[in-house]
């Protein structure tokens, strides 16, 4: 018998049994469709996140004000108003491996432009700030050193204020009104899209940052150059642990902070969040992993149970063949052919399936669809040695049946 005849004896045999072969199969598919989702929407997840992260910054550390403590009451995070243009001049200075600081103060602002208004978020910033952001000007131009030194009243839009304000028409050159303090549009950022929190980085408008303090958000009345937060961009290459135990050293001795005092400032490292994030999507697939893994040992169950019921249905069949001169290779290659079918159909189908799930979750969580075909390949060659595995025995038990003792069988 050659293969050729073996394969279509097989296949003749699974259409005998058309809803047995189909449910024999339904582990199978489950697991290769498990396999083929977990691939595509944990791969699309992750670059989500990396993209989400991205956009707030690479290799960005943000220092913030600490907490103060009021008649034995700790007031959390940013209560105090620590931090100041001097301490950012100092961490540029002495810490080598920083590239650039960014002060800057935040607050919220009814923003009127003509007979439109929006209330935005409203940044006071300086030069540094669009370099530590990755965040560039689409339309129009950045900040002038000597805009930012004097405190000049113009504005920079990020892309949500300039839709709601100006719709379709270009908005550089314009003139509004910021919590009623007229400045002049000199730019449009480019669009940045959502934080991972769901924050739409778009909505905001920038300022100078002596802008901010002089006449839009106000001076701090405890000091006069605080500033809400310095974003610190590390260069490319450097150890950004290293670099932040340099940050934190420096600011203390700035902060005449005694050995043991606690700090009066917080550092985020934004690498660590991706990290943790990146371990949080690892671990989903891992779990991911295991399920599918738990479906395709289930489905290769399934078609040891099956086949061994259909070596049982077929052993006169298979005596009469031993009897006419088949081989037991020939018998052990058509039912290992008949296991192998079944997984390999299984798994062809949970492609279909997975691929096809994979597209309805990332339509439905706005992810970009990674499928790769080496997954595709990896869990049909995967199935079909679950076929195999699960298949021996019982086309080897097959194999070794007496043609006598085959043939009498009722």
């Amino acid at each position: 018998m050659t293969n050729r005849d073996a394969i279509a004896s097989a296949l003749d045999a699974l259409r005998l049994h058309k809803l047995r072969s189909a449910l024999t199969m339904l582990g199978i598919i489950i697991g290769v469709a498990a396999v083929i989702a977990m691939v595509a929407v944990g791969g699309g997840a992750r670059e989500q996140v990396v993209a989400q992260i991205r956009s707030l910054g690479s290799n960005l550390l943000v220092v913030t004000p600490g907490n103060v403590t009021a008649g034995g009451v700790r007031m959390g995070s940013g209560a105090a108003s620590t931090l100041t243009d001097d301490d950012a001049a100092a961490i540029m200075a002495e810490v080598p491996g920083v590239q650039v600081t960014a002060p800057n103060m935040r607050g919220t602002g009814q923003i009127v432009a003509g007979g439109m208004n929006w209330a935005s978020a409203v940044f006071g910033v300086d030069s540094g700030w669009f370099e530590a952001r990755d965040w560039d000007v689409e339309l129009g131009r950045a900040f002038e050193p000597e805009e930012i030194a004097r405190g000049a009243q113009v504005v920079i839009l990020g892309q949500t204020v300039a839709r709601n304000l100006f719709g379709g028409i270009d908005p550089v050159g314009q003139e509004l009104r910021i919590r009623n303090v007229p400045m002049r549009i000199i730019g449009v950022m480019s669009r940045k899209g959502q934080t991972t929190w769901g924050q739409d980085q778009d909505d905001v408008a920038f300022v100078p940052l002596n802008t901010a303090r002089q006449r839009v958000l106000g001076r701090n009345q405890a000091n006069a150059r605080a500033v809400g937060s310095i974003y610190v961009k590390v260069k490319d290459g450097e150890n950004m642990s290293l670099v932040e135990d340099e940050v934190k050293t420096l600011v203390r001795q700035r902060h005449r902070l005694q050995p043991g005092q606690e700090d009066d400032f917080s550092i985020r490292n934004l690498a660590d969040i991706a990290a943790t994030r990146e371990a949080s999507a690892r671990t989903l697939a891992i779990l991911l992993a295991a399920v599918a893994g738990v479906s395709l040992a289930v489905g290769g169950i399934g078609i040891m149970n099956i086949m061994l019921v259909s070596v049982t249905e077929r052993t006169r069949e298979i005596g009469l063949r031993l009897a006419l001169g088949a081989r037991q290779w020939d018998i052990l290659r058509q039912f290992l052919f008949e296991a192998t079918g079944l997984a390999a159909i299984g798994g062809l189908i949970g492609v279909i399936i997975g691929v096809s799930a994979a597209y309805i979750i990332s339509n439905a969580a706005g992810w970009p669809l990674l499928v790769e075909p080496a997954s595709i390949v990896i869990a049909v060659v995967f199935s079909g040695l679950v076929g195999v595995f699960f298949g021996w025995y019982p086309a080897l038990r097959a194999s070794k049946l007496d043609p006598i003792e085959a043939l009498r069988h009722t």
